[in-house]
């Protein structure tokens, strides 16, 4: 038996099957998926040593383009993967397109066993080959890859990769929105991921945890003695992401007054630290998040205009969790296996009730409400099945966003939900609303609260 684990992905039951009993014996794991869908979670919560893909999904249709979508998406999340193209259609042309496109091999159904098993055995020598090769060239050591992005499967989330996996090769500046809990900091290294610039770590910064005071030295840095705990010269956040991403989070909580120095450096792509007169040129690639309305703050002066079409180039808004039910089973799969694997409770499901409970709500926390409800069922679940009573969910507390005025109603709307289903606990608020504690004091203090 070899090492390793293969994928095989076909909706049709009756191949998963036959291949499945084909290969039990010749490799170590065996992943089956009829829906095409369940590919990222796969390749996100194991290692994959190949992958067989079938080339149509849908019924009626033989063009293959599914297959080819699926095929440059495993490319994107997994480069280097070998996958070998399944289909029923013997189309020489089809067969050069699918190999043009990454594709190590192409086999035709009904498959001949043998064929295949070669086939499958070569792929992965080359593969195995080739990394071999990489790490020689740099000295044995292979650098982690970041997990691919759970995004889900739905016709809103579909269009929003194909956007990402355009922009991503660009180095236009990316503004993210949406609601708290959806996904912003997620999807920015996704894209960071996907870029030119992945060899070097993104460079993350809370716009709303730093302090009017630190702004320009957490930033742009600062030379030996600039100040009175100024004891080395630092670079900041600007120089550390030259050559790569530098994501802005929160950016509708920078105060008025030092939105022009971001902008002064984002225009000239150079900064100035604090105790020098050198100007530094910096190489960066921009990708800022809100939860705010920035427009909305433009008309009333509390954002800059020409800043927000500055950070604007590309906007791309992540549509909350309750406009995306069909989402909802994916992410559930995905946490459950997470932390079952976690917290070694190894073989729990969820109750059919316990399900419709979780689909039913409104999820005014989105993903990150999910994924906490989802960890904290796997924790206090008394048996192996994860019951409607185990989910610690209060739908009746579920913020209304379609009375609220203003967006400034919706965020107190939010920040109050957020306190009373945390029982006053600010910490844990904090986190439930995706920001950090010295936020929260802020949005509290802003609100009178």
């Amino acid at each position: 038996m070899q090492t390793g684990t293969v994928l095989i992905v076909d909706d049709n039951k009756s191949v998963l099957t036959s291949l499945e009993l084909l290969l039990e014996d010749e490799f170590e794991r065996i992943e089956t998926a009829s829906n095409p869908n369940r590919i990222l979670s796969v390749l996100d919560t194991m290692p994959v040593d190949l992958v067989i893909l079938d080339m149509n999904f849908s019924a009626g249709v033989n063009t293959g383009n599914e297959g080819l979508f699926w095929l440059r998406r495993i490319q994107e999340i997994a480069p280097g993967l070998p996958v070998i193209m399944l289909t029923a259609y013997g189309d020489v042309e089809l067969a050069v397109k699918a190999l043009k496109s990454g594709a190590v091999d192409f086999v035709l159904k009904p498959w001949d066993n043998d064929i295949l098993l070669e086939k499958i055995h070569t792929a992965l020598q080359a593969a195995e080959e080739e990394r071999m090769k990489q790490n020689a060239g740099k000295g044995g050591i292979t650098p982690p890859s970041e997990p691919a992005m759970i995004i889900g499967h739905s016709p809103v989330m579909m269009k929003l990769i194909k956007i990402v996996t355009k922009v991503a090769k660009t180095d236009a500046n990316v503004l993210i929105t949406g609601e708290n809990g959806t996904g912003k900091e997620m999807l920015a290294r996704e894209i960071h991921r996907l870029s030119l610039r992945s060899r070097r770590e993104m460079v993350h910064v809370d716009m709303g945890a730093v302090s009017e005071s630190l702004f320009e030295s957490e930033l742009f840095g600062h030379e030996k003695g600039a100040f009175t705990d100024a004891r080395e010269s630092r670079p900041g956040k600007f120089e550390a992401a030259s050559g790569s991403t530098l994501f802005l989070d929160e950016i509708g909580n920078l105060p008025i007054g030092l939105q022009a120095k971001l902008l002064a450096a984002l225009q000239n792509r150079e900064v100035t630290r604090l105790g020098s007169n050198r100007k530094i040129p910096v190489d960066i690639r921009l990708i800022a998040a809100t939860n705010r309305n920035l427009p909305e703050m433009v008309g009333q002066s509390l954002f800059r205009e020409d800043l927000f079409y500055r950070i604007n180039t590309i906007q791309i808004e992540i549509p909350p969790l309750r406009s995306r039910r069909e989402d909802i089973p994916l992410f559930i799969d995905y946490f459950l296996k997470k932390y079952t694997t976690q917290y070694k409770q190894t073989g729990m499901t969820i109750h059919p009730q316990a399900m419709s409970k979780l689909e039913r709500y409104d999820w005014p926390g989105n993903i990150r409400e999910l994924q906490h409800t989802i960890e904290k069922a796997v924790i206090l679940a008394e048996k192996n099945v994860i019951r409607a009573t185990d989910l610690f969910i209060r739908p009746g507390k579920t913020v209304s966003f379609t009375e609220a005025p203003n967006l400034g109603e919706v965020e107190r709307k939010t920040i109050e939900a957020a306190i009373t289903q945390n029982d006053g606990n600010l910490t844990a608020a904090a986190e439930q609303l995706g920001v950090s504690r010295q936020t929260l004091y802020n949005k509290l203090k802003r609100f009178n609260l």
